[in-house]
């Protein structure tokens, strides 16, 4: 193709002599180029692609990002390709290196094959934790129906989290084949060939409720984003709120974790009956309709969850955990207990049968937890005191035998044994 200048000349000597040939023959050409030339009327630019100075050492970018799984910056980069031969300014290697991590992303999407997940009905449930000013967010996700599931905490301890998993089953109604987590402290042992090993605890709850753990895999919120989108819901429209209602600043120590705990029971029964955008149905209605047949039963009575300990019942129908008293039912006395503790509660149960003999707060060192039920009858106004008159020696009356035997061995030793001077 003719360059702009050669188009002009062209153009030039078509005018000059008026004929095809006449201006093929001055400009060089052929008759049938000056005779299209003329026909477009117009000039053509071209632009004429010139190598760039980066070329010699896009390989070497290409090799480093992939050696790196593009995490390496072209700052780091660029002493590199300066030893390799590059002579160019960073601008442009900055732009060389943008330029092969866009390919480089491309062909990773590409081999790993990526999809959109197919929830199966009654298969998954999927959980995670969020924060918002130091309250804890616990939520669930049924991922076929979409079902919802929003409850506050103090903390993210294993304890916390396995029993409001518990409570999630039951509100559910039936327990899911596989609970999806994301890759939590308090539920994993360790990681080995970057397969996560659960914790013995949770091996224990997984067992009683019959559901297979799984976690997502490391770096990818994507495996879990059906639960991603309720955890910022339920921070937005439910904890800041709790945080701001009537205070200036947030204060999550005075949170009211039942009244809190309340609110999210209403806001999820409201969100599950509404019809979901990405579903277009009705979440409750689909639970009911479709998931709740497939779900497995729940068990007869709720796993202990916490730390245990056996302790016996002393005299004072009580045992003593963590340096704090509780009270226990008399009929225990001198037999042995389990103690559990979970969160802010203190759990007595019969060892083997698991039945439950008390529940109490969590004391502080040094304090009791009394239930005056488990004594048969209420705490007295003043403790029962025994008075024993004094008795004054009468004249004439003769010593306890042990008594004189006692004061004559005293003075025995000290004949035997007189005191220096």
């Amino acid at each position: 193709m003719l360059s702009a200048r050669k188009q002009l000349d062209v153009l030039n000597a078509y005018r000059r002599v008026g004929t095809y040939r006449g201006a093929a023959a001055i400009c060089g050409v052929d008759h049938k180029t000056v005779k299209r030339v003329v026909e477009r009327g117009q000039v053509q630019l071209v632009r004429v692609q010139r190598r760039r100075n980066f070329e010699s050492v896009r390989s070497l970018v290409a090799q480093e990002l992939d050696a790196t799984r593009g995490r390496i910056s072209a700052k780091r980069l660029l002493p590199t390709a300066r030893a390799a031969g590059y002579a160019g300014s960073d601008r442009n290697f900055r732009r060389l290196v943008a330029q092969e991590r866009a390919k480089f992303k491309q062909r990773r999407w590409m081999e790993e094959g990526r999809r959109p997940a197919v929830w199966a009905p009654g298969e998954y449930l999927v959980i995670d934790w969020g924060e918002q000013d130091g309250l804890q967010v616990f939520c669930a996700v049924l991922a076929h129906s979409r079902w919802r599931f929003v409850r506050f905490a103090r903390d993210q301890k294993a304890t916390t989290t396995l029993g409001l998993l518990a409570e999630c089953f039951e509100a559910l109604g039936g327990v899911p084949k596989v609970v999806l987590a994301d890759r939590m402290g308090c539920l994993k042992a360790g990681v080995a060939a970057n397969a996560v090993i659960p914790s013995p605890d949770y091996v224990r709850f997984a067992s009683h409720y019959r559901f297979r753990p799984d976690f997502c895999e490391a770096a990818d919120p994507q495996s879990k984003g059906v639960v991603e989108a309720l955890v910022r819901y339920a921070q937005t429209d439910l904890a800041v709120p709790l945080l701001r209602a009537g205070r200036d600043g947030f204060d999550p120590t005075v949170v009211d974790l039942d009244a809190a705990n309340a609110a999210a029971s209403a806001w999820c029964t409201e969100v599950n009956a509404a019809v979901h955008s990405e579903i277009c149905a009705v979440p409750a209605v689909r639970l009911a309709h479709v998931e709740a047949a497939l779900l497995r039963p729940l068990p007869s009575l709720r796993p202990t969850i916490g730390r245990r300990e056996l302790r016996t019942v002393d005299k004072l129908s009580t045992v003593r955990f963590a340096s704090a008293r509780y009270s226990v039912p008399n009929r225990m006395l001198g037999l042995t207990v389990e103690v559990v503790a979970a969160g802010q509660t203190v759990t007595l149960l019969v060892p083997g049968t698991g039945e439950v003999l008390a529940e109490h707060p969590l004391r502080a060192p040094g304090e009791a937890s009394i239930i005056d039920d488990h004594y048969g009858r209420s705490r007295p106004a003043r403790p029962p005191r025994t008075f024993a008159p004094t008795q004054r020696r009468r004249a004439g009356v003769p010593r306890p035998r042990r008594r004189r035997a006692h004061l004559a061995a005293a003075r025995r030793r000290v004949r035997e044994h007189p005191p220096r001077p």
